[in-house]
């Protein structure tokens, strides 16, 4: 990037030239903002024929091209540029981005785009797998292919185009040839205090729809959420706090978790999380180190109860200053024990917990794709944190329901 433009850390690897660029995620993360003024300085360092394409595309109004003028000028270069009705061309390069609805093509008619090298498609959610399998043999070596959306299933074309080929946002990608980036509002460093509000809003009213527009996550009835028990506002710890510390563990793919909460009659209080992809374990227990930065010891002090899938690195760890942590029990119906337990709680989550809030928000019971009925299966994914905090509260669930006599 030049002119002095600040990218927010999240863009960086869309940075490289790769030939399949996806930006996804929620509203208020800038992820228009960023393919407009990378599409503008293209422009201003080398010769670009670039496209910028939508499904439909009914007039010049349903495009990004205002977007990308207001990007031209906020760089103070609109001098340089030739604007007319349907088109930008930059004079000193001669580049250009033309608009271009794809419902209207025909693999005949698409090759009037064969001399393009870039190509932006925006609200790619909504792109049919008809227009990728025109556009793709369109841009050929050394072209890139951009594109922005908003998730709304795992099953539209572009979700499987990047699925298939980059895995999973914001990890290596298992081809080459691609690159998978997912941003939201809290990876915006300029989110507007405007949009700031109405997420607000939209989290303490309608958690389906945050989860949705500002997370960026599939849309789904509401019936399949599994935690309702909660809200996510700031607190104070008290100094006298009974912490409970759970570990799930990860490395490559899957995130190593830490939480710690605590307890204070019927409600249950999450204030302090570690979540880390690729965390080495020689890394581990200084990782968990940082769980406090008002106490570096917290961790080391209070009991811990860690996966016990793994219990290599559970011995490693208490070798190396965690004495306290042991293996989880788990055993028959443990999952489901586990989660009825912490919906027995006003659950409050600190802002801070970002990763906590998140699975909170996006733990769900799966969801028949013919009948769109919710079954009595949990999904097996957006759990780490839940997993963590299933085996913090291990021994008191197990205590509570022997109490109760069920046990």
């Amino acid at each position: 990037m030049i002119l002095g433009s600040d990218v927010a850390a999240v863009f960086l690897p869309a940075l490289e030239r790769r030939r399949y660029v996806g930006i996804s995620g929620g509203r208020g993360s800038g992820k228009s903002h960023f393919a407009a003024e990378n599409l503008v300085l293209e422009m201003v360092s080398d010769h670009t024929r670039a496209v910028c394409a939508r499904e439909v595309q009914n007039s010049i109004a349903d495009s990004s091209k205002q977007l990308l003028e207001d990007k031209i000028r906020s760089f103070g270069i609109e001098e340089r540029f030739k604007i007319t009705e349907r088109e930008i061309a930059y004079r000193p390069t001669d580049s250009v981005i033309i608009f271009r609805g794809l419902q209207q093509y025909t693999s005949a008619s698409i090759k009037s785009l064969e001399g393009y090298t870039e190509c932006w498609v925006e609200e790619a959610q909504t792109i049919s797998q008809r227009s990728l399998e025109v556009l793709t043999p369109t841009f050929r070596r050394g072209s890139r292919m951009t594109f922005t959306w908003n998730p709304t299933a795992p099953d539209d074309p572009v979700e499987r185009l990047f699925l298939e080929g980059a895995g999973r946002p914001n990890s290596p990608s298992r081809d080459p040839d691609f690159v998978w980036v997912q941003a939201n509002y809290s990876d915006n460093p300029w989110f507007p205090a405007e949009l700031a509000r109405d997420m607000r809003r939209d989290r303490k009213r309608d958690l389906d729809k945050f989860l949705h527009v500002w997370l960026g996550k599939y849309q789904k009835y509401s019936q399949a959420r599994v935690f309702r028990n909660f809200v996510i506002e700031p607190f104070e710890t008290p100094r006298d706090a009974r912490f409970y510390l759970g570990v799930d563990w990860g490395f490559s793919v899957d995130p190593t978790v830490m939480v710690r909460c605590f307890i204070q009659g019927d409600r249950l209080f999450f204030d302090r999380e570690i979540y880390q992809v690729g965390l080495e374990i020689d890394r581990t227990p200084e990782a968990f180190d940082r769980l406090d930065p008002d106490d570096p010891m917290v961790a080391r002090r209070w009991p811990c109860v860690a996966d016990s899938a793994r219990p290599e690195t559970i011995s490693y760890m208490r070798r190396n200053g965690y004495p306290r942590m042991i293996p989880s029990v788990k055993g028959d119906n443990s999952v489901r024990d586990g989660i009825e337990f912490m919906k027995n709680f006003d659950i409050i989550i600190h802002p801070r917990c970002k990763m906590t809030s998140q699975e909170f928000l996006s733990y769900s019971w799966r969801v028949d794709k013919r009948t769109q009925e919710v079954l009595p299966l949990l999904e097996d994914k957006d759990n780490h944190v839940i997993d963590a905090a299933r085996y913090a509260l291990e021994a008191t669930r197990r205590s509570s329901y022997t109490l109760a006599g069920v046990g």
